[in-house]
């Protein structure tokens, strides 16, 4: 025995060992294949597309990995792939990836989408718009103009593409970040050298002299930046936005804007352009540190923009330093009737802004005031150019203090060894990530949905108080599925689909991680709320309450009866068998989504969700058509789509089985002989025995309103008879079949609760 336990372990360990090699060997090799990406798409993307005006590419170095491009000798920047550099990852949970030229001086030369697995750009959104968008990040310079944290993406969001260009666009940013900080590009386009010891320079409290309005412009306190509209439309025309600058507004001789900017928590600024009393009330609000900026404007543009309302944003003004960027908020802001400075002019615009406490401006070092001038051409375009008001606080507004003496060779030592090992602040400063800016950004989406999530609880947990009441059951179902229909999907486009159903698998089998499934806080928050739901009532409470087609075809399918459209009515048995067809179609789905997800992805077409729903019908006819047909089917057939195509409908019945409470009532008598609720069923999901196939319903409970209607409810009618001694009246028509005689079977207790 102790022979054959040795020779186990020896066999055991020999195991272990293999599976250790092996899986180092595997581990090995898809490094090595990842290490070999750039250079593949390099050598299949020609290098024009990612960086105008090189003529080719050097060898591939780095860490991050990147290829220097040249023009015949000449360097011009550099070549990366993004998925090299951050490891951001789509909807679909696979890597998106981008090649990127920069330039030595940190701006974007040039950017291409090579290769994707995102359900929604695969089929529905053009190609164009996605490299419209994508383009839209040529020309931006993250060294010099750092993004402010929490701020919308620079380029406008594609409608129905939003997350997977929300992912592109934080890719593209991050990565243009973190590889200029790796090779050494700086504002200058060389490497960051070392900040020697020097004097500084602070405020001087004691200068408090009180200047006219021309001392200050001639000294530098007050800065101007005038714009013509002709020089707005020349910068539309470079920004390669033809069609902006062709909106121009204004004469040659107007002024599109006299923009002026002064920092006056600086004394004698701010006692000239304030005046005393107003100097006084600022000094009183500032905190320690805290500075304050007056801007003021004329001319036919607003620094603060038509759109400012009370409690809001000022988007049209940011102040830029060194990699720090802020917007001022109304909390911010304060409006002056003038400017107190001697011979200054009588300007239309005059605020006052206090930095915010969350963070900092020094007044001592060069910032600068950017405009953002936007032209609306259209409801869904928008085109936007900035421009830079630079601000340099002059020398005489401050002093000069010593430096520190510097500390001996140990101390030195030790100083730069805790500061090569300390956090640097780019590290502390980093943004959220990225899931987490969105559901910040969603918050209020997110309350309403959470608000809908409940009352729909409250709907089924008190559905005998409800369905008691069928006017009131009938209305508030009918509100509830038009608020499925416009809110969860046409505006928060929060549609379910197979497709998420696949990538969930497929993330399982490969790289799980819940930051991809958290990019879309309501499709996230559905699929909880959708699979808590099914262990109380089946798949009902998202296919029949929640599901935005789903709602599409029952509303079509309401107005088509009351216009009179004939409902055509399947025998139970061929329904039956037309209801396996979605069972197929998943399986079909599932396995294809098993060899390759990208075919399955594009195979879940036959969902009319993403035609319908996400792209408002706005796509390639033949989808168009698809989506239409299985709509006018729904006008004769209640609901055709879900009850015999929809693979998500299959997906979430097959555990629907699993579920733990019964909530739908019937009586001894549902099924033999009365056949009301199998006749009523807008679904066919009650069999004609009386039971309630879970796999079918959606809980609308039509049922249960019938089960307490004492008008149409043939077992109430007779209870009632008899309390009256009075002689029952005959059955409807529509609901005399044939009696089924049951034998009672030892599954009896599983059956639906069922009242005398």
């Amino acid at each position: 025995m102790r022979g054959s336990t040795a020779v186990h372990l020896r066999v055991t360990k020999y195991v272990q060992a293999a599976f250790i090699a092996l899986w180092l060997s595997c581990l090995f090799l898809a490094q090595a294949a990842q290490a070999q990406r750039l250079p593949e798409f390099l050598a299949s993307t020609p290098i024009t597309d990612v960086f105008p005006g090189a003529d080719r590419s050097g060898p591939v170095e780095g860490k991050p990995a990147i290829a220097r491009v040249f023009a015949g000798n000449k360097p011009l920047g550099l070549v990366y792939l993004t998925t090299d550099v951050v490891n951001t990852r789509g909807y679909s949970s696979k890597p998106i990836d981008v090649l990127v030229g920069l330039s030595d001086s940190g701006r974007i030369m040039g950017a291409k989408l090579v290769e994707h697995h995102e359900p929604i750009v695969l089929i529905g959104i053009p190609q164009a718009k996605v490299d419209r968008f994508i383009q839209g990040y040529v020309g931006l310079n993250f060294v010099e103009s750092p993004p402010r944290h929490g701020a919308p993406p620079p380029v406008d969001i594609v409608s129905g593409a939003t997350v997977t260009l929300m992912v592109i666009g934080d890719t593209i940013t991050r990565s243009a970040i973190a590889v200029a900080r790796a090779h050494g590009i700086d504002k200058s386009g060389a490497p960051r050298a070392a900040a020697q010891p020097a004097a500084t320079r602070v405020l001087d409290e004691d200068k408090d002299t009180v200047q006219t309005w021309q001392e200050l412009l001639d000294a530098g306190a007050v800065k101007n930046l005038r714009l013509t509209p002709d020089d707005v439309n020349q910068a539309f025309l470079r920004s390669g936005r033809k069609d902006a600058a062709d909106h121009g507004e204004g004469g040659p001789d107007d002024t599109f804007i006299d923009l002026y900017a002064a920092l006056v928590s600086a004394p004698s600024i701010g006692r000239s352009l304030l005046g005393d009393n107003g100097w006084q009330r600022l000094k009183e609000r500032l905190k320690p540190g805290q500075q304050a900026v007056l801007v003021a404007g004329n001319g036919l543009y607003s620094f603060k923009g038509s759109g400012y309302v009370r409690g809001g944003i000022f988007d049209r003004i940011e102040v830029i330093q060194d990699e720090g960027a802020f917007r001022f908020r109304d909390r911010n802001h304060q409006r002056l009737a003038d400017i107190n400075a001697k011979g200054a002019p009588a300007l239309r615009e005059v605020a006052l802004f206090v930095v915010p406490e969350d963070t900092s401006l020094d007044p001592v070092k060069p910032w600068r005031l950017q405009l953002l001038v936007q032209r609306v051409l259209s409801v869904s375009d928008k085109a936007f150019v900035t421009f830079d008001l630079p601000y340099d606080l002059p020398a005489a507004y401050t002093r000069t203090v010593a430096p520190p003496p510097a500390p001996a060779a140990s101390q030195s030592s030790a100083i730069q060894s805790a500061a090569a090992t300390a956090p640097s602040p780019d590290a502390e400063s980093a943004p959220p990530a990225l899931w987490k800016q969105i559901w910040q950004g969603k918050a209020g989406q997110i309350a309403i949905l959470t608000i809908a999530l409940t009352v729909l609880v409250g709907i089924f947990f008190f559905q005998d108080q409800l369905s008691s009441r069928p006017l009131l059951h009938d209305r508030l179902r009918l509100a509830f599925l038009a608020f499925a229909l416009f809110w969860i999907g046409w505006y928060g486009q929060a549609q379910l689909s197979i497709v998420n159903v696949l990538t969930f698998f497929s993330a399982l089998r490969t790289d799980f991680r819940w930051e991809y499934f958290l990019m879309d806080p309501l499709v996230f928050i559905l699929w909880c709320a959708t699979a808590i739901s099914m262990v109380f009532w089946n798949r009902g409470a998202f296919c029949g309450w929640l599901c935005p087609f789903g709602a599409l075809q029952e509303l079509t399918n309401r107005i088509a009866r009351r216009l009179g459209v004939r409902q055509l009515k399947i025998r139970h048995g061929v329904a039956q068998r037309l209801s396996t067809l979605k069972y197929v179609i998943f399986l079909l789905l599932f396995g294809f989504s098993l060899y390759d997800l990208a075919v399955a992805e594009q195979l879940a077409e036959v969902e009319p969700f993403k035609t319908a729903i996400i792209l408002h019908f706005v796509r390639h006819w033949p989808f168009v058509l698809f989506a239409v047909a299985l709509l006018a089917a729904g006008l004769f057939i209640e609901r055709f789509f879900c009850r015999y195509l929809c693979p998500l409908g299959a997906a979430l019945a097959i555990p629907a089985r699993l579920r733990i409470f019964n909530w739908l009532k019937r009586y001894r008598d549902c099924g033999n002989p009365c056949q009301r609720c199998n006749i009523e069923c807008p679904v066919q999901a009650i069999d004609p025995s009386g039971e309630i196939n879970p796999n079918e319903c959606i809980q609308c409970l039509h049922c249960q309103m019938l089960y307490h209607h004492k008008q149409k409810c043939p077992h109430l009618i007779q209870k009632q008879a008899k309390r009256e001694r009075r002689p029952a009246p005959p059955p409807e028509p529509s609901v005399q079949e044939v009696v089924l005689h049951r034998m009672p079977t030892p599954n009896s207790a599983n059956r639906p609760n069922r009242e005398s």
